[in-house]
């Protein structure tokens, strides 16, 4: 609109200039016909002008409209392209919120599984112990009723008093089982024995702990230190035994997290590669925010392992 009104006042400018430098007529009634020419020629140039100036007037307006549609257009996309990307995030927000309850749940998943095999094998090794401990009643009973062969006037005298000191038989004072040693003191002991670099002493005393209390806690601790006396022997199958009884009777010790680790490093102490590898993401997804999964991370990228670990 203005560069079309600047040129029709350019135009207006020109034709005035013409008709401020024509000649002075030397009479006033005496018009030349060449003047007369002129002022006709500049009057179609100012009609021009002007119809010139309705066209691009016209143009402009047509213009200025097809670019005002054009911005609204523009403005709609922007918006529903603005809608788009806040459905596609909320979309992923919620697909992300999901992806997560669900991990936590098999994680949820998992850990009552392993709780429920070491409860399982907590039981089962109750029972064993139980049948064993039913076997020996009934093998002492059935020996103190039966009298010593041969022996005189056996049909007269109790079974404890025949033969009382023969091999099997047990005297009447002696006791039928061995006492058990106090639970805590014997595993502290072997701990300071283990830090002390006395091994065999130290696995002396956590046998005891396994053997006679088999269902505490304290258990799986000893097995996990019978598990590090082995791997400090280099005795790796033995002690991938002992990490075994950690993971799957006590699951919930606090030495588990160590025990899959050192189980991880055997495997590959032993060139089991695919398994030491399998063992340590298995400890990076059970115990991410242990100090034993930053070993396993470290372990891993120093091997040029990838972690790929799925919750």
């Amino acid at each position: 609109m203005l560069k079309s009104r600047t040129m029709r006042n350019r135009l207006l400018g020109a034709a005035v200039l013409c008709l401020l430098f024509l000649p002075a007529p030397k009479r006033a009634h005496a018009v030349s016909k060449e003047i007369v020419e002129l002022q006709t020629q500049v009057q179609q140039l100012m009609d021009l002008v002007q119809r010139l100036q309705s066209t691009m007037d016209s143009r402009f307006g047509v213009m200025q409209h097809l670019a005002e549609q054009t911005a609204d257009s523009a403005n709609q996309v922007t918006a529903t392209v603005n809608a788009i990307q806040q459905k596609l995030n909320a979309q992923s927000d919620a697909l992300s919120g999901k992806v997560d309850a669900v991990s936590g749940q098999v994680q949820s998943l998992n850990d009552s599984v392993d709780e429920l095999k070491s409860r399982v094998a907590k039981l089962d090794k109750s029972l064993q112990d139980m049948q064993q401990q039913l076997q020996a009643m009934q093998a002492q009973q059935t020996q103190a009723a039966q009298p010593a062969a041969g022996a005189p006037g056996a049909g007269d005298q109790p079974a404890q008093n025949v033969a009382s000191n023969g091999p099997g038989v047990p005297t009447p004072n002696a006791p039928s089982t061995q006492q058990a040693p106090p639970l805590q003191e014997t595993l502290q002991s072997g701990e300071r024995d283990f830090d002390a670099g006395h091994f065999e002493v130290a696995a002396g005393e956590f046998q005891d702990v396994v053997h006679y209390y088999p269902l505490d806690d304290a258990a799986g601790t000893a097995q996990f230190y019978l598990g590090e006396i082995a791997y400090q022997k280099q005795d790796y199958a033995h002690a991938i035994d002992a990490y075994n009884a950690v993971l799957e009777g006590f699951s919930g010790n606090v030495k588990a997290p160590a025990a899959q680790l050192h189980k991880g490093l055997a495997l590959l102490a032993e060139d089991k590669k695919d398994a030491g590898i399998h063992e340590l993401r298995l400890l990076i997804q059970r115990h991410p925010q242990t100090p034993e999964a930053a070993r396993a991370r470290s372990k891993l990228n120093g091997m040029g392992v990838r972690i790929n670990v799925t919750k």
